[in-house]
């Protein structure tokens, strides 16, 4: 059974950092394509980063340049380091991994392993 468990989140004001981790079980980090997402009341899930086997990365524009997607294999561990977090950051943020293909993307669709979430607030 494949397990995806965030953790790291919680509030903090505008300007601060935050990492977020996602810890695998049954699936292995640097098989496929992995992603972060996030929800925000209102609004549908939004890719945030992505990274392949290969350790490609891909972004929002909206993050680029502030957040970093990374993995440790030998923790088997994904992690999104947020830096510069504004108000508009705050939402639900979710792990994602697929068991399929080889090129990343940031559309939910493209993922079939989800984790349950970790709340991230920022206020100003």
């Amino acid at each position: 059974e494949v397990q995806l468990v965030e953790s790291g989140g919680g509030s903090l004001q505008s300007g601060g950092s935050l990492s977020l981790s996602c810890a695998a079980s049954g699936y292995t980090v640097s098989s496929y394509c992995m992603g972060w997402f996030r929800q925000s009341p209102g609004k549908e899930r939004e890719g945030v980063a992505a990274i392949d086997k290969y350790r490609r990365t891909m972004y929002a524009d909206s993050v680029k340049g502030r957040f970093t997607i990374s993995r440790d294999n030998a923790k088997n561990t994904l992690y999104l380091q947020m830096n510069s977090l504004q108000p508009e950051d705050t939402a639900m943020y979710y792990c994602a991994a697929r068991s399929f293909g080889e090129w990343c993307a940031l559309a939910k669709s493209e993922y079939n392993y989800w984790g349950q979430g970790t709340q991230v607030t920022v206020s100003s």
